[in-house]
């Protein structure tokens, strides 16, 4: 929100500096943004005359001037503007002055063999406006050598302020100035409500048709005024207006973004000769369409809310008009429309559409209800006064919702709340300042809040407007009471895995990325997803249209650009949420990474002991196993299956599971099919860790670690060699041999598989060692015996297979 120090004094009364009123809006929670002043980006360009312009010698378009400065002999200028000529009173820019809408600094030059001692200025040259057909062309009794800034009045400050979205009513410089004035710092000018008398019946009604439907407006105020003259704005509007960076266009559409600004009210003007019957707010159609007047064109459905003739739509409701009806300086009969539209509607139709307006600004946040009807007589005023013209009686549709909230307010509640001794006239006068009633005395009494202010709910809310307003600096500091002994553990389970997920794999050499959570849909199809409840109803874009069913896209398209760039060797990894569904349980906790080129753990790139080689599928396993051992997963009771998603190689993946069921993490070479599909060129491995699907930890009772289990008997080695069939998997086999015999058994590893002469054709065989680790003895060879018969047994059930002679 922008305004200009004068436009604040307008409604305020007040001898206060810029400093101090700056410092009081930001101590009563109306945030300072910025303090410009035009004046000092203006400051060296001065008002000149042309006192000749001949015609160029060697362009037919350029003129040659002699240009008074005020300031000793006349200089050359060199110009192409359609409008210079002699006599003319502009403004000169002279070499080393800066031009902001150009951002260049003139110099002395020469254009076609003449030289040019500086330039006469436009008003976009200046970014005074968009004008930019001519040089400003000044009033003939400008004084010439003056500072223009300072004859135009542009050389007071302009302040911006954030607003919260709860203070609608501060969308205005008349509302600021009211918490201005309530905070001590000046008068408040009260506004005039004068109630303009018209002369005949409005010709053109308005009715709200939402048939069964819920109502998108609320009331509607129309009255219309002919006979007027359109034209540009006097010059203390347009300079309000440029000042704040509007445009000025013509009367008709000044008044309304004046008192957009000035009173926090949109107004919408029709050229009445262009409207058609009556006026109807509805719902829009399937098909139809509309022109905007910012240029673009939009097409409606039945979620917008419009205004319409018989010729079809002339607006949307509070948010934007159409080119149809807009005004121009033939207008002569207009009318004047002022609404209530529904909020929620307002900011839908808004996102949807893609429409940021001021209107919609206001509109979506919430105006003063009880302001509808006002603000229609003060624009007609304003019409009036500089148009000319004779008013209609005003014409209404619906009805102004009643506003009114009584509060039951204890006094205490101010201590309690804040802790700040405030007495009960101090809060009275401070609520009534800013338009609160008062009703009732004792300890606790009735308030009532104003039309204006709809985030007043409840006491907690009155606490607060009065200590915002007499000051927060009033509010004691009251230390946090010391804890006697060191709190517990603060973080939740979920956060340690991560932390310690990040910790191990920035160890080993990874880089943490951090990606969108939003995928074009076909990389969404690609990894599983692409359901149209995760399509997004506003994306930013079409390669951000759907949430993410996966970390790797994003990582695969982050360690491509890289490799775009010529860093081919990278390791990227990202800890964030994926989505299945629209559900809270579709959200889930994963950690993902890739690995592209020689990027391996003991180094990338060339070296003078030998070249690296590729990253391969056990470099994206191990990854996987530190990041798990990491968290706490049982590495050691893991079991590695083929059953990757599609997106890896087939041949070169795999799942770790704990028990049959339950996927912890997956693993391996990125598919060339991927690769092409998402124009990757590789080696690329990655791999994908679901954190939820870890169990939770079981509660000890106390943080003492557990007995050293290691035994001082020799283990035992015992090597089998097992005839199975080709489709037999791995896992099938090195489970069924560590279930023998849990008690002696500590390891099962595959180390060899043959296929070929001395096996049957359908036929492989599986080589394994198994260790023995004994606890309480040495075993004998009738033990070890025992054993072995165990895990051939065990074999030969699980998997069909027989034990190699």
């Amino acid at each position: 929100m922008k305004f200009t120090l004068s436009w604040l004094k307008e409604h305020l009364d007040t001898d206060a500096s810029l400093e101090e009123i700056v410092e009081r809006l930001t101590m009563i929670g109306l945030e300072v943004e910025e303090v410009t002043n035009r004046a000092d980006r203006l400051k060296p360009f001065k008002i000149a005359k042309v006192l000749e312009a001949e015609q160029h010698p060697n362009a037919d378009r350029l003129r040659v001037l002699k240009v008074d400065t005020g300031q000793g002999e006349p200089v050359q200028i060199v110009c192409g503007a359609p409008n210079a000529r002699a006599g003319l009173v502009g403004v000169l820019g002279k070499p080393g002055d800066h031009i902001p809408g150009l951002d260049i600094t003139l110099s002395v030059g020469k254009i076609r063999d003449v030289e040019s001692f500086g330039m006469m200025c436009s008003e976009r040259e200046l970014e005074l406006s968009d004008e930019h057909d001519g040089i400003i062309d000044l009033p003939e009794d400008a004084p010439v050598g003056v500072n223009f800034a300072k004859w135009a009045g542009l050389d007071e400050p302009v302040i911006e302020i954030g607003l919260t979205p709860n203070r609608p009513d501060c969308t205005g410089v008349y509302g600021i100035a009211r918490d201005l004035a309530a905070a001590g710092l000046g008068k408040l000018k009260e506004r005039s409500h004068e109630q303009i008398r018209g002369n005949y019946p409005c010709p053109v009604s308005v009715s709200l048709d939402f048939g069964d439907t819920r109502p998108m407006c609320k009331a509607f105020g129309l009255r219309m005024v002919k006979g007027i003259k359109n034209g540009p704005s006097p010059k203390w509007l347009q300079d309000r207006l440029t000042a704040i960076g509007l445009r000025p266009i013509n009367i008709l559409v000044d008044i309304t973004n004046y008192l957009t600004f000035d009173q926090g009210r949109p107004l919408h003007v029709f050229d009445a000769d262009k409207v058609h019957g009556n006026l109807v707010v509805r719902r829009g159609r399937a098909g139809e369409g509309i022109d905007g007047l910012n240029g673009k064109s939009y097409e409606l459905d039945d979620t917008v809310c419009v205004i319409a003739d018989d010729n079809g739509i002339e607006s949307l409701g509070g948010i934007l008009g159409g080119e149809p009806s807009g005004c121009t300086e033939d207008t002569v009969n207009v009318l004047i429309e002022s609404a209530l539209w529904e909020e929620d509607d307002i900011a839908a139709t808004g996102r949807k559409l893609g429409v940021n307006t001021d209107a919609r600004y206001r509109f979506e946040r919430g105006v003063d209800p009880d302001y509808m009807m006002p603000g229609l007589e003060y624009a007609t005023r304003l019409v009036l006064d500089l148009c000319g013209g004779e008013p209609s009686e005003t014409t209404q549709a619906g009805r102004v919702p009643d506003s009114s909230n009584i509060i039951d307010f204890p006094y205490s509640e101010i201590r309690r709340l804040s802790g700040v001794e405030v007495s009960q006239a101090e809060a009275n006068l401070t609520l009534k300042s800013l338009g609160f009633w008062i009703s009732g005395s004792g300890d606790t009494v009735k308030v009532a809040a104003p039309s204006w202010r709809p985030d007043i709910e409840g006491k907690a809310d009155l606490v607060e407007e009065v200590v915002r307003i007499l000051g927060l600096d009033r509010v004691p500091l009251t230390p946090l009471p010391r804890t006697g002994t060191v709190g517990q553990k603060v973080l939740t389970t979920g956060q340690i895995r991560r932390n310690r997920t990040r910790r191990a794999l920035a160890t080993r050499g990874f880089n943490e990325a951090v990606t969108w959570s939003f995928i074009s849909k076909p990389q969404a199809e690609l990894f599983g997803g692409g359901n149209a409840a995760l399509e997004l109803a506003n994306p930013i874009s079409p390669e951000m249209s759907d949430m993410r069913p996966s970390l790797l896209p994003g990582l695969l398209s982050a360690a491509q650009r890289n490799a775009d760039r010529g860093f081919g060797d990278v390791a990227l990894f990202e800890v964030g949420q994926v989505f299945q569904d629209d559900t809270p349980e579709g959200q889930k906790m994963v950690a993902a990474g890739v690995r592209r080129g020689t990027a391996k753990l003991q180094g990338a790139s060339r070296h003078w002991s030998g070249s690296s080689t590729g990253v391969d599928v056990y470099d994206a396993k191990a990854d996987a196993e530190a990041a798990l051992a990491a968290i706490g997963a049982p590495v050691e009771k893991l079991q590695v299956h083929t059953d990757a998603p599609g997106t890896f190689h087939p041949g070169r993946s795999g799942c770790l599971k704990l028990g049959p069921k339950n996927a912890l993490a997956v693993f391996g070479e990125i598919h060339p099919r991927t690769l092409a599909d998402l124009d990757l060129e590789g080696p690329l491995v990655a791999f994908e860790i679901y954190l939820d699907a870890l169990p939770q930890p079981k509660t000890k009772g106390g943080r003492s670690k557990g007995a050293l289990n290691a035994s001082h008997l020799m283990p035992v080695r015992r090597d089998f060699a097992f005839l199975v069939g080709k489709d037999v998997k791995a896992e099938v086999l090195l489970k069924a041999a560590r279930g023998a015999e849990k008690t002696l058994i500590a390891d099962v590893t595959l180390f060899d598989i043959y296929v070929g002469q001395g096996v049957p054709d359908d036929q492989k065989s599986v080589a394994i060692d198994v260790l023995l680790q004994p606890r309480q003895k040495t075993l004998t060879d009738e033990e070890i015996d025992a054993v072995a018969k165990k895990i051939i047994a065990n074999v030969e059930k699980a998997t069909g297979g027989t034990l190699r002679g």
